[in-house]
């Protein structure tokens, strides 16, 4: 990157939620991750890191504010959510920076608003006015509206589900902001929105979703004043307007082509809407094939309806019975959030024998399990994430417990939802993978990398809040194909301009 024509400075800060609103338990404080000051700039992973030593290493000088990380769960306290806003917006009066850079995920939401970024960006965009960068990084899984689009500058998604390039992504928005501010750049952002949600098939590297990134990415090669096409599969538990796929493409100044681009991107969603499944098995199924495949065993068991990974609880007991009632010669382990249940355990220690009823204490409908066993493990439930998705990031399932039951199946009893889409969620407990026939993880596709080389991966059709199916929700706002009958839509492009939003 060119010398600097002058030192800038550019504050920066994270506050990342994933917020599924079908989750009963609300993400208040205590399910955050949170740091301040210089100690977010030691972030090992996600858009924070990029965005921070591309930042150094550009020799601009950073205003580190605070990183509120909050993975994925229910509604954000709206208490909590004004109380951090506030910090950001005290921030940003204390050092009048020149640019502004954020990771934000794109989906959060809180107890009284369906579109917290679009609410933080219209409110960053109102002190500072439509002159200084605001550049943001974001999830692909964005719930991506007009108000964010109009409030900032430079606003991209990673490109991979699994998510493994948000480092990259990071890095794109600082050169994007000194690009900006140098006056090289003068970005205009074109969106299209299709009315459709994806009910499966939401992985990057194969299927449909593979072919229009593919064709996105030759659109970029072919437009050299494109600089950033986004490609937004929008988080399926949000209840808000304008609900839809959403395609953006960022320029340097007015495109005659990002129009069209934009329309064709998202048009191609809508033409090949039927071919966005998953090929999930039953439980039954799931666990024929761990009990009648022992040379692919350990099996790694995506439960597809409590994964926390999309914002559900964790508290289902559904795979855990089908273990115990009908696998007796099966081993593995199974995590489970139950906060009561894990300080009981805590409390009685290891060695200990108990029995209690655990799980369903969040999602309705769901059925609590009458277990006995022997504690094995307590621990205050941090690990250090190690594969690509998330590797080197420290998680915290909270005071945590494993019960062994029948002297086959490891409880997992985790006080907060449980990031179990990593091997070392397992290993961090004292279980050994390797000896068992499967895991139980809360995760519907990042954990197939994490685990590579470790345990087969196979997803299954299990009921929660965690799995979209048709007519399972209410939805009141939102109004989208497959949910609803949805005649061919009309598919406009459409431009963003700060200086339009700074006075709506």
């Amino acid at each position: 990157m060119p010398e600097l024509s002058q030192p800038y400075r550019i504050l920066v800060a994270c506050f990342c939620q994933e917020s599924n609103r079908l989750n009963p338990r609300s993400a208040d404080e205590e399910l955050f991750v949170v740091e301040r000051g210089r100690d977010i700039l030691r972030s090992p992973t996600g858009v924070l890191k990029g965005l921070a030593e591309a930042l150094v290493n550009a020799g601009v000088t950073i205003e580190p504010v605070f990183s509120a990380s909050g993975g994925a769960g229910g509604l954000v306290d709206h208490d909590f959510y004004l109380r951090m806003r506030e910090q950001l917006l005290d921030a940003v009066r204390r050092t009048k920076p020149d640019a502004i850079g954020l990771s934000l995920h794109g989906a959060m939401g809180t107890t009284q608003t369906p579109d917290a970024e679009g609410d933080l960006l219209q409110a960053l965009r109102r002190l500072v006015g439509p002159t200084v960068p605001i550049g943001v990084g974001l999830d692909l899984h964005g719930h991506i509206t007009p108000r964010m689009l109009d409030n900032s500058d430079i606003c991209i998604a990673c490109k991979e589900n699994p998510h493994s390039d948000f480092v990259e992504c990071g890095q794109k928005v600082a050169e994007l902001l000194i690009e900006q501010l140098e006056g090289r750049l003068k970005p205009v952002t074109v969106s299209a929105r299709v009315p459709m949600i994806l009910p499966g098939a939401g992985e990057t590297g194969s299927g449909p979703l593979a072919e229009i990134h593919a064709k996105a990415r030759e659109y970029a090669a072919l437009h050299p004043s494109i600089e950033d096409i986004s490609i937004y599969n929008v988080f399926r538990f949000t209840d808000d307007y304008e609900i839809g796929q959403v395609v953006t493409v960022l320029s340097n100044g007015p495109s005659a082509d990002a129009p069209s681009i934009a329309v064709d991107l998202a048009t191609r969603f809508w033409v090949e809407r039927e071919r966005f499944k998953d090929d999930l098995l039953t439980v039954e199924e799931a666990f024929e094939r761990v009990q009648s495949s022992p040379d692919e065993r350990p099996f790694a068991i995506g439960d597809m309806g409590d994964r926390v990974a999309a914002g559900a609880p964790g508290d289902s007991t559904i795979l855990l019975s089908a273990a115990l009632d009908r696998y007796p010669g099966l081993c593995g382990a199974v995590p489970i959030t139950d906060p009561a249940a894990a300080a009981s355990a805590i409390e009685a220690g290891v060695g200990a024998t108990v029995t209690f009823a655990v799980g369903a204490g969040y999602t309705p409908g769901f059925t609590p399990r009458l277990i006995t066993g022997i504690i094995e493990h307590v621990s205050d439930g941090s690990f250090t994430a190690k594969g690509p998705v998330g590797g080197g990031a420290r998680w915290a399932m909270g005071p945590t417990a494993v019960i062994r039951v029948d002297d086959r199946i490891q409880v997992l009893l985790t006080t907060k939802p449980g990031e179990t889409l990593d091997p070392a969620a397992f290993t961090s407990q004292a279980v050994v993978i390797e000896d068992l026939d499967f895991v139980v993880v809360k995760s519907g596709f990042h954990f197939v990398s994490n685990f590579a080389g470790v345990a087969t991966p196979v997803l299954v059709n299990t009921p929660g809040v965690g799995y979209y199916k048709k007519h399972q929700f209410e939805f009141r706002k939102a109004h989208f194909w497959p949910e609803h009958d949805i005649a061919s839509p009309e598919i406009t492009a459409r431009q963003h301009s700060a200086d339009v939003s700074i006075n709506s």
